[in-house]
């Protein structure tokens, strides 16, 4: 197994296991782990393994979780960015909320910072051609899901 333990394995396998609970990760969920995959530095050929271990077929290298609690600079910008993945496809399912949930946990997302993320979106959404479309999931995602 070539997994090495890491705060970004460790993210990744928090968020992975949300995509899990119901035992299928759809194409919504795969898009989200993709982005979180490449912000977090999951290397591409890691993936697979660290799906074995999400689903416990293989042990975890992750020994104590509590090493890797302490949030960075970034975290903000990855959750943003997994935001946006879930915003861009028609609908943000149950289990998409879930993992932002989880996401926006484990980054310690404040309410001023998701302000600041709902800010840039909306600001980004002006020169962008999905921007409408997008904007009309964040509001549907901000009331099914409010940040309180």
């Amino acid at each position: 197994m070539a997994l090495t333990a890491s705060r970004g394995l460790y993210l990744y396998l928090e968020v992975l296991g949300t995509a899990l609970d119901d035992d299928i990760v759809t194409n919504d969920e795969a898009s989200i782990l993709k982005v979180l995959a490449i912000a977090l530095g999951i290397h591409p050929s890691n993936v697979g393994d660290a799906l074995d271990v999400a689903r416990g077929i293989d042990p975890s290298p992750i020994s104590e979780s509590n090493v890797y609690s302490e949030h960075q600079v970034g975290d903000a910008t990855t959750y943003q960015s997994a935001l946006v993945a879930a915003l861009d496809d028609e609908v943000i399912s149950e289990d998409e909320w879930a993992m932002l949930e989880s996401l926006r946990t484990l980054f310690g997302i404040q309410p001023d910072q998701h302000a600041l993320i709902e800010e840039a979106i909306r600001s980004m959404s002006e020169s962008d051609e999905n921007g409408e479309r997008r904007l009309e999931r964040l509001e549907r995602f901000n009331t099914v899901c409010p940040y309180v």
